[in-house]
């Protein structure tokens, strides 16, 4: 299920996309470290008079020609004071940002799929539970209109299972509902056709935490995406900064050009230059515009240095509670399975008592809605525990292997 997330899901695909993009602005960025090398052409027609005084008086001669031309520009920036190095710095740290936000969605992605399965499972059981409750109700309300209809029950004990099996029977259709939004809920997040159904397993104990909280917390703080993000986001703006102040610094280009001029007459004139050298420009003023925008980046380092400390404390109290609710539920599946145990016992001794004459039929009915809410405690307990292990799991980017070789990049 979590591979088919993984191919599906429009908003890890645009992450990706995104990343690709990333990529294409690192390209760009690196193509400064090449000259630049442009051609220039023409073609064009002249026309020429020219006149003079010989024997004959007065001569005119006009003369056509196609004149060609080809340029030839060669440029390189030898010195950019920083610039040129800080922007493809910036855009690798993008690049790395980008992979980072992958990572981060992926996570995110794996959560939120496997809390929706759990939902799911949740409510297939909530139908198992009740429809056994509805079973229940229903032989109960046979046996006590059996027994209205040979003088050993009455009216009023009729009426209680009738309204037990109408609330049982509520209960039923609630939870179908419940099953038909948590399949829909996760088919949309799976980005499956509305038609296929989700089918889920037996709810079991997912696994087991090897670490204790001190190993966890600090397994969050060295896998978490998050914190590595306000670092890769601090090192952008400090490339960003450096980009910023270049522009007081020189900027040195050498150039060379050679041109071709061929001018097609009767004398067929044709013609070739080259120059070389070197260009340099120094902006002297620009009104503080590259220092402010300078410490616009050097603002943007500070707030990523506090939301790298607020990023750390998140992570860690993610890992605390994940923690503590992993082995609270561990503890309420060993209660919650005792008191099944004991519910259905409690049921069983409820029904003869109630058979021998010695007990009521309230004692049936209350025992029946004990063994019911005893098996949702113990489903939700299950549930409760492996939600917590996957939380814990995001928590610390702890994810098994498995997951990561059917990932699409």
């Amino acid at each position: 299920m979590i591979e088919l997330a993984y191919r599906n899901n429009p908003d890890l695909r645009v992450a990706l996309l995104e990343l690709e993009q990333s990529q294409a602005v690192l390209r760009e960025a690196r193509a400064a470290l090449l000259p630049t090398v442009t051609l220039n052409g023409s073609v064009q027609g002249q026309n020429s008079q020219s006149s003079s005084f010989g024997a004959t008086g007065l001569t005119t001669n006009e003369e056509l020609a196609l004149a060609t031309s080809a340029q030839v520009n060669v440029t390189y920036n030898v010195y950019s004071s920083g610039q040129r190095q800080a922007t493809i710095r910036t855009a690798e740290e993008q690049v790395r940002l980008s992979a980072l936000e992958v990572e981060r969605r992926q996570e995110v992605l794996r959560l939120n799929a496997i809390n929706e399965y759990y939902d799911l499972q949740r409510s297939t059981e909530q139908i198992r539970i009740s429809q056994a409750f509805v079973d229940e109700a229903e032989r109960n309300l046979r046996d006590t209109r059996l027994r209205e209809q040979v003088g050993i029950g009455t009216r009023f004990d009729v009426l209680r299972a009738e309204v037990q099996t109408a609330n049982a029977r509520q209960q039923l259709r609630q939870a179908q509902s419940d099953r038909q939004t948590a399949q829909r809920t996760l088919a949309r997040r799976l980005n499956l056709p509305p038609s296929l159904n989700v089918i889920p397993v037996a709810v079991e104990i997912a696994g087991t935490w090897p670490l204790d909280l001190e190993e966890s917390i600090v397994l969050a703080y060295q896998n978490r995406a998050e914190l590595e993000q306000q670092l890769v986001q601090r090192e952008i703006g400090e490339q960003q900064r450096r980009i910023a102040l270049s522009a007081l610094g020189p900027q040195v280009d050498l150039f060379a050009t050679y041109g071709i001029q061929d001018v097609s007459t009767q004398n067929n004139r044709f013609t070739d230059s080259y120059s070389l050298g070197a260009q340099v420009s120094w902006t002297l003023f620009e009104g503080g515009a590259a220092a402010a925008r300078a410490q616009q980046r050097e603002l943007d380092i500070a707030i990523a240095d506090r939301q790298f400390e607020e990023t750390r404390n998140g992570i860690r109290l993610d890992v605390e509670q994940s923690y503590f609710s992993l082995q609270a539920n561990l503890e309420n599946i060993g209660t919650a399975e005792l008191a099944v145990e004991q519910a259905e016992e409690a049921l069983r001794l409820a029904i003869l008592r109630f058979e021998a004459g010695v007990g009521t039929q309230l004692d049936v009915i209350s025992a029946q809605a004990d063994v019911t809410e005893a098996e949702v405690n113990l489903v939700d307990a299950q549930i409760g525990y492996n939600r917590a292990l996957a939380a814990l799991e995001r928590a610390t980017s702890n994810l098994p292997e498995r997951y990561y070789e059917a990932l699409p990049y």
